[in-house]
């Protein structure tokens, strides 16, 4: 049998007497590995100080756009998982696995080669006289980070995602919550692995920049908005670390200039790693599959018969194509995709986020080590969620239980922006503790909703496509993937902007010059070569100034819990799919399983 044909569905079939608790392994162990997409955030310090190391360059990547290659990799997820549900139906879950281990694994290794290409600061300057009379540059390692992590890795995620769905449904009519929950909380769980293997990784690949003294010791010189220090005739970019910046060092290190260029992040090296042994793992995951034969059910076990709690399980089955004309799909796609992008969205900044929100009123407790325990602990409850809600939810109804999210979350939501605002005026590690509450709650609830999304489907539109339904309502998740870190980056540079401007209009002008070189004319230069931000700000402002990194978030969540509002009457309209998209039993007969 050539290996092709060992991919094949048909191939696959299950002898009588196979243990079926054998496929959830194989599940879990496909979804920790892209389940690792979540720990994205842990990517942002050292992404966004490539060149400069111990602090952001001018010609670093900005924040926005580095979130966007996370973004890419989620709408790539849901357009991937759209296709591939259908596809899933005709090939089976081996083949779709083992095509996502390649994709994933692969996409980081392309993401590290555009890492390392930004480390040497290859960039394409070129010139387009009909656009612009400017010189235009072209940062080949962003879009190949894009094109692999964002584009291919998305397709690996996609393709991993859906593969056990339908699979374990068939495996376990008897559990549908609890068994997709399984699988699904593999994907929740995958960060919280990832959590410690990053951190281990950029540290063992870290290399720390030239250091060349404190800032007193350096004679610093502004030009176009950066930082240059001569050295024996010759000017220097580098970079100014303020004491009060250490703690946001990839490595914590000395305050002081450093010589832009002259180490590493160890985020190219880690990406390389990565993809290697996740194609390794996902590989052998995906051999590990297998299907029930036709007509299998479990020993003893009779279909549910109607009651309030059942009323929305059908026992009918609806086509892939006909779920796409009934209204319970799109009021499903909204459910999905506005709980997801409330999440989503703070998925990918969580570590940034803690750190601003709390890294200046309480340093001592709030270190780069805590918010990266922080994204753990995103990933740990967000794991539970997925299993808990979703095997809760074979005891309550599914409908039931997204009534609870949103509900509650709305509430969470909302009490975010004032445990932040109150922060800003009187630290207290109380506010820290409900903002934490707050949040762990929040993401055992968004892992929750994908982990009864499927069931919830097989429930409206019967088992037959609930695999191919299950990927087309993915695109909710391509959309939110979007929605969410567009939403929470853009808000949350407006507010940077804000509260730079009017920090700024509260130093001495002479004050001013003498800390960065160049005058408050030159304000809005400063602050997009990254010289001049919220912390540095902070030591030259007037004793009793509150800063305003603890609130730049709040907008975000007042605009998340409106999402959820909305999501919460889509739900409340979720009833019985109409007899007319029913398959007859001639076409049940003909269908392809």
């Amino acid at each position: 049998m050539s290996f092709v044909d060992r991919l094949k569905k048909k191939n696959i079939i299950a002898k009588p007497g196979f243990n079926r608790w054998l496929v959830p392994p194989a599940s879990i162990a496909i979804h920790l590995c892209i389940g690792s997409v979540y720990a994205w955030s842990m990517f942002n310090p050292a992404l966004v100080k490539v060149l400069g190391v111990a602090a952001s360059s001018g010609d670093e990547w900005n924040l926005s756009p580095v979130v966007w290659s996370f973004s890419v990799a989620i709408v790539s997820l849901g357009l991937s998982a759209a296709y591939a549900g259908k596809w899933l139906e005709k090939v089976g879950p081996r083949m779709v696995g083992f095509v996502a281990a390649c994709c994933w694994g692969g996409g980081f290794l392309i993401g590290s080669l555009g890492i390392y290409l930004q480390e040497l600061g290859f960039q394409i300057n070129i010139s387009l006289p009909m656009v612009s009379s400017e010189e235009i540059t072209l940062q080949i390692g962003l879009y190949l980070l894009y094109i692999g992590y964002g584009v291919i890795g998305g397709i690996g995620l996609g393709l991993g995602y859906v593969s056990p769905v339908s699979t374990l449904i068939r495996w376990f009519p008897d559990r549908r919550g609890m068994a997709t929950g399984m699988a699904i909380m593999g994907f929740g769980g995958g960060a919280m692995i990832a959590k410690f293997t990053i951190d281990k990784l950029l540290e063992k690949f870290y290399k720390v920049p030239e250091y060349l003294g404190s800032v007193d010791s350096i004679n610093l010189i502004t030009e176009s908005g950066r930082r240059f220090a001569e050295i024996s005739g010759s000017m220097i970019e580098v970079v100014v670390v303020a004491a009060n910046e250490v703690s946001r060092m990839i490595v914590p290190g000395e305050p002081g200039v450093y010589i832009v260029g002259t180490g590493s992040s160890g985020a190219a090296q880690t990406f390389l790693f990565l993809g290697i042994i996740y194609f390794i793992i996902m590989t052998i995951a995906a051999f590990s599959y297998r299907v029930p034969p036709e007509g299998w059910v479990p020993e003893g076990w009779t279909p549910p018969k109607d009651s309030s709690k059942t009323r929305l399980i059908t026992k009918n089955h609806v086509h892939i194509d006909q779920a796409l004309k009934t209204p319970q799909f799109y009021f499903l796609w909204i459910v999905l995709c506005f709980n997801v992008t409330a999440g989503i969205g703070v998925i990918g900044v969580a570590k940034t986020m803690m750190i601003e929100i709390f890294g200046s009123t309480l340093p001592m407790i709030v270190t780069a080590s805590f918010a990266g325990t922080y994204v753990l602990m995103i990933s740990v409850f967000n794991m539970i969620g997925r299993i808990f809600w979703a095997s809760m939810s074979d005891l309550i109804g599914r409908k039931t239980t997204y009534f609870i999210f949103f509900s509650l979350g709305i509430l969470l939501y909302l009490s975010i922006p004032y445990s932040a605002r109150a922060m800003s005026i009187n630290p207290s590690v109380t506010y820290l503790i409900m903002f934490y509450a707050a949040s762990m709650v929040i993401f055992t609830m968004y892992g929750g909703g994908f982990a009864t999304i499927p069931a919830y489907l097989a429930d409206i539109f019967g088992t037959r496509y609930v695999g191919g339904i299950h990927g087309r309502l993915l695109t909710a998740w391509a959309t939110a993937g979007v929605l969410g870190p567009l939403a929470i980056t853009k808000l949350r540079q407006s507010s940077v902007e804000e509260s730079i401007n009017e920090l700024a209009s509260k130093v001495d002008p002479e004050r001013f010059l003498e800390s960065y070189g160049a005058s408050m004319d030159n304000l809005s230069e400063l602050i997009s070569q990254k010289t001049v931000t919220i912390t540095n700000l902070m030591q030259i402002v007037p004793e009793g100034t509150i800063d305003p990194s603890a609130t730049l978030y709040n907008t975000t969540m007042y605009a998340m819990a409106g999402l959820l509002a909305v999501a919460f009457i889509s739900n409340l309209l979720i009833g019985p799919v109409a007899k007319k998209h029913h398959m007859t039993k001639k076409e049940l007969e003909n269908s392809e399983d």
